[in-house]
């Protein structure tokens, strides 16, 4: 009895442990998740560090709640609107004598979030304040944000390298010629290239056409931005000839030569010259800062009087519901439909960055966002840095399209992949057999291989769903179908091309899009209307975003440094590629999606290439 008694109070002992744990855990969360809402008053004085070690996007993914049990922190997403926003106010409050850019650990962004954080920064040295920027590597994302400083530093061992847009793509079909597996492609459109990495061993040429235009643009436009923001940079030859550019050997002072930084010093002597600015921290080893977390939470959105919605569509569209960061067809129809029901709004603006996805999900959105337009009510999409297939299905129901020039956008084409592993089975001693009543009974049959009946049907369901994209385009853009059928056939556009061939109206940003439903809504475009219309993260989501955004939970076991940074890049690319096979095998079977558009997508977080390797052989 004694045994079991002790036993007992070491278990009550052990259990009264874990509740005080979770307590003190409990508690502390709920200040982390407080100390990033500051009031103003409590944010100081000095310069606004905009550390970026993370992506830009346009809207974050919810962190998972395994980072606040001792999980690998979550690489940090910053929403581009308050990013934009936080340099802005800090133009105008005197509180804040600079804006210091903090570099390293910057995974990037879509080419059009880098241009308008960047002409926030302009705006910053227009009201006479300096723009520091430092990094111990400078690559083409980083560089696009530096560029716009007024002074940017570089490590003395530390090195600029532009790479372009560009590189090499998984191509599956050798391997699925090996194991045996059969992919059934149907498709419309010569250019829709997603499917090709499972039925070829290269790029087609007419995709290889595309992508080469595709690229060049992307390129040039860099290069201008760049060039714009930094005229005595040599960055056309540093680029075009790297190996010419660095041959002295010092990398560093290769760079400060081409005038793409403008001081060699390390992150000591950098902190130096930020204090004889805006003077010295509370460490004197420190400047006076002003962290970008509190600074958002300090200066939270404006909506006024809340009557213009903006629906965000933001990552892959898929089928049901889905949390911030990835477009639950289910989930954006239902807060679409639930505002209708309001009667509060008097616009709706229609927010896109996606490559596509469902064309179910997609049209889901699409049908909610058209009982909204058959009661009157206004409609205005803006165009991100990708609103292709998909992502350009939705915005067919809007009155009137903003894109920019380097938005990526048309791909209008539709395509399918169901894998059979008939050859597969007899390498393993297995063999199927059965009845059939009708010619699609068991289809598809995944294991025996699908029958010509079936593909036949589903050929002409995806040329169905092809011909009701050319409708809906061709009704929304007023264009002939067989206009609309010339210039879709899964082509990839840039902003600018697609303006000139009428897939969009007009070039501006979000603000412009929100003007213009106000002014379509008879409300004035100068006051503050618009409401943001996302689902609610759950209480432990918020938990876990304030623990990941408070530092505490930073994965300090990473290097930094740009060969690092570049390196991870790459393996998060093969990681996505995996995704993408993996969304194609288990997700819907009829797909709007755009391949190219991994060019200039916002990053998104990608899960480790075991749990992708491992969700695929379970499932």
């Amino acid at each position: 009895m004694k045994l079991v008694r002790g036993a007992w109070k070491l278990l009550v002992g052990v259990k009264d442990a874990l509740v005080l744990l979770f307590m003190l855990l409990f508690f502390g969360l709920i200040y982390a998740a407080l100390s990033v809402r500051p009031n103003i008053a409590a944010v100081g004085s000095g310069a606004l560090v905009l550390q970026l070690k993370g992506s830009i996007v346009e809207q974050p993914e919810n962190v998972g709640a395994t980072s606040l049990f001792g999980g690998r922190a979550a690489p940090r997403q910053f929403r581009l609107r308050d990013l934009v926003r936080a340099i802005d106010v800090a133009a105008t409050d005197d509180r804040i004598k600079a804006v210091v850019l903090d570099l390293d650990g910057f995974t990037g962004g879509g080419r059009v979030a880098l241009t308008d954080v960047g002409e926030a920064l302009d705006r910053v040295r227009a009201a006479k304040k300096p723009v520091l920027a430092f990094a111990t590597g400078y690559q083409d994302s980083g560089y696009m944000l530096a560029a716009h400083a007024s002074q940017i530093w570089l490590d003395p061992m530390g090195l600029a390298l532009f790479t372009g847009p560009g590189g090499s793509q998984l191509y599956y079909k050798g391997l699925i010629d090996k194991l045996g597996v059969n992919a059934h492609v149907y498709r419309v459109g010569k250019y829709k290239s997603f499917v090709e990495p499972y039925i070829r061993a290269d790029q087609s040429p007419e995709a290889k056409a595309e992508n080469e235009a595709l690229i060049n643009i992307l390129w040039q436009g860099w290069q201008a931005n760049v060039q714009r923001a930094r005229p005595k940079a040599r960055i056309a030859a540093y680029a075009s000839d790297p190996v010419t550019a660095t041959a002295s050997g010092d990398l560093a002072q290769s760079a400060l030569t081409a005038g793409i930084v403008d001081r060699l010093g390390d992150r000591a002597s950098f902190t130096r010259a930020v204090a004889a600015i805006v003077g010295p921290g509370k460490d004197k080893l420190d400047f006076a800062r002003v962290e970008l977390p509190a600074w958002i939470a300090a200066h939270p959105a404006k909506s006024g009087d809340g009557r213009i919605a903006v629906v965000t569509v933001a990552g892959n569209i898929v089928d049901g519901q889905a949390s911030a960061g990835t477009a639950g067809g289910d989930t954006i129809a239902k807060l679409i439909k639930k505002a209708i029901a309001t009667g509060k709004y008097k616009a709706f603006v229609l927010r896109v960055d996606s490559p596509g996805g469902s064309a179910m999900a997609g049209e889901r959105i699409r049908a909610a966002l058209e009982q909204a337009r058959a009661q009157g009510i206004p409609i205005v999409a803006s165009m991100g840095n990708v609103a292709a297939s998909g992502g350009y299905w939705v915005t067919t129901v809007a009155d009137r399209v903003f894109a920019e020039p380097m938005t990526i956008t048309g791909s209008i084409g539709v395509f399918g992949i169901i894998p059979t592993f008939e050859g597969v089975l007899p390498k393993v001693g297995l063999t199927t057999d059965g009845v059939a009543s009708t010619p699609l009974s068991g289809q598809p049959d995944v294991l025996g291989g699908t029958s010509a009946a079936f593909d036949t049907i589903i050929q002409r369901s995806i040329e169905s769903t092809y011909g009701r994209f050319i409708a809906l385009v061709s009704g929304a853009r007023k264009l002939s179908p067989a206009r609309v059928n010339e210039i879709a056939q899964g082509r990839v556009w840039d902003g600018g091309t697609a303006r000139q061939i009428n897939l969009v109206d007009a070039f501006g940003g979000i603000d412009d899009a929100i003007a213009e439903a106000a002014r379509r809504a008879k409300l004035d475009p100068a006051a503050d209307h618009a409401v943001w219309l996302e689902k609610p993260p759950t209480f432990t989501e918020t938990l876990a975003a304030a623990y990941n955004d408070s530092g505490d939970n930073d994965d300090d076991s990473k290097a930094n440094d740009l060969l690092s940074v570049m390196a991870r890049q790459r393996i998060d690319a093969l990681t996505g590629a995996i995704a993408d096979a993996q969304a194609l095998a288990m997700g819907a079977s009829v797909q709007t999606r755009c391949l190219e558009c991994s060019v200039t997508a916002s990053p998104t977080r990608q899960t480790r290439l075991i749990d992708l390797i491992m969700t695929w052989i379970t499932k």
